[in-house]
């Protein structure tokens, strides 16, 4: 494959908070902020980091919304994650909360001091080794450490609440039986009690599969395959999968649910497109193109494929990289496709779309990973494909003040209704 155009963008411009600290609202990196540790960004980031790392162990053998409980949900989502050069599952070290516990304590301020040599000798210098391990250990602004935060708000906030309906749109059948009840565009499906396939060569009964349908109890949704639209199509290579893009909304009527929520409690934080590779199956393999939400103008794209590369062979030197570009590629590598720098055709309408079917769907659930389809079908142009509850923002650039201004509310409100719990012994089913 070819390597990735790339070119380096400078730092985002900032702001200077009271202590005259300048500092970027807006997700970055954050050791190309001047000050950064000194600002009230980064230390209201690290509370709601150590606090929220600190509830995983509270959380670890109580139930889940998904799953029997939070460890089987955090096994299960680890199994395929590795930090990077290093090859092996984190699923190995969360079996049990003792050894969880000392991984944390252990390994992160390793990992992160190793982090912050290696920032170091890429940049020459120019980065402070100090100030790079304090951002890792306490305020990480990786990919991986949001979407853990993600995670263990949703985990928290739904034992804590008794798991609110809007939990069940993580069923894919569900989500996409709601939506369609509630006049939310979801992603067509074939209303036919089964479907059988075979192979056109085998005989003697080999090679044939029956599907039940969602629509009459069964395990499968059957669709029809979907087509990527016109501009989509237009930024990849040929055989690329479905590609989509992920959206993420915030809902400030979850933080008291026993409140109705209003359209405007619910904001877009986040867009990023997912530029499939080529001969991929999903968009799953794919140049994450952040997207400005204000204009819909297609930024520098990246990638965080290293997470996922296992296999002891990963240790070896030079063949896992320990970062990747921070969205310096310009072009898509399956072909020198130019992306950066187009614009996503009504961008305000596809953010309208998403907020309004958090509002309809589930309000009562703090973030939301919707993944959005520009399709060929000129009957039903954009769609959505699923949502994520535990979401992941895929490296988009978001608004970090307004960000942690909402888990801070959140976690304020959580702690009273955890200690509330925990002084009259209730018992989480």
């Amino acid at each position: 494959k070819k390597a990735p155009s790339t070119t380096h963008p400078p730092p985002p411009p900032a702001v200077t908070f009271a202590d005259d600290a300048p500092v970027s609202p807006i997700s970055s990196s954050s050791w190309t902020i001047q000050n950064f540790t000194k600002s009230p960004l980064f230390y209201q980031h690290a509370r709601l980091h150590l606090y929220s790392l600190a509830s995983a162990f509270y959380l670890y053998h109580k139930p889940h919304y998904r799953k029997g409980s939070y460890k089987e949900d955090i096994v299960d989502n680890f199994a395929n994650v590795a930090i990077p050069g290093t090859g092996l599952p984190l699923s190995l070290f969360v079996w049990n909360r003792p050894l969880a516990f000392g991984f944390v304590c252990v390994a992160s301020p390793i990992v992160s001091a190793i982090a912050s040599f290696r920032l170091w000798m890429k940049t020459r210098g120019k980065s402070s080794i100090s100030e790079e391990y304090a951002i890792r250990l306490l305020a990480p602004d990786d990919w991986f450490s949001y979407w853990r935060l993600n995670c263990r708000i949703a985990g928290m906030h739904a034992l804590l609440n008794d798991v609110p309906a809007g939990y069940e749109m993580e069923n894919k059948w569900t989500f996409l039986e709601e939506g369609a009840k509630r006049g939310v565009p979801v992603s067509p499906y074939l209303d036919t009690p089964a479907i059988v396939v075979k192979h056109r060569n085998e005989e003697g009964g080999l090679g044939i599969y029956f599907y039940k349908n969602a629509t009459d109890g069964g395990d499968w949704i059957i669709q029809e395959r979907i087509l990527n639209g016109e501009w989509v199509q237009q930024h990849l290579p040929p055989n690329a999968p479905l590609s989509t893009f992920r959206v993420i909304t915030q809902s400030r009527g979850a933080i008291d649910v026993t409140k109705e929520c209003k359209v405007e409690d619910v904001t877009a934080l986040s867009c990023v497109f997912r530029a499939g590779r080529k001969n991929a199956q999903t968009d799953h393999d794919s140049i994450l193109f952040d997207i400005d939400v204000k204009t819909g103008k297609v930024l520098g794209g990246t990638t965080n494929a290293h997470w996922y590369r296992l296999g002891l062979t990963e240790c070896l030197p030079g063949r896992c990289p320990w970062r990747s570009d921070d969205h310096a590629v310009t072009h898509h590598p399956d072909g020198d496709i130019a992306v950066s720098g187009a614009v996503v055709p009504d961008i305000r309408e596809m953010l309208h779309l998403v907020e309004s079917s958090h509002h309809k769907l589930c309000p009562d659930v703090p973030l939301v990973g919707w993944d959005v389809v520009l399709s060929a079908d000129e009957k039903l142009p954009v769609c959505l494909l699923e949502v994520n509850l535990s979401c992941n923002f895929f490296r988009g650039s978001f608004d970090r003040k307004v960000y942690l201004d909402f888990l801070e509310d959140m976690v304020v409100k959580m702690q009273a209704m955890r200690m509330a719990a925990d002084n009259e012994g209730k018992k989480f089913k």
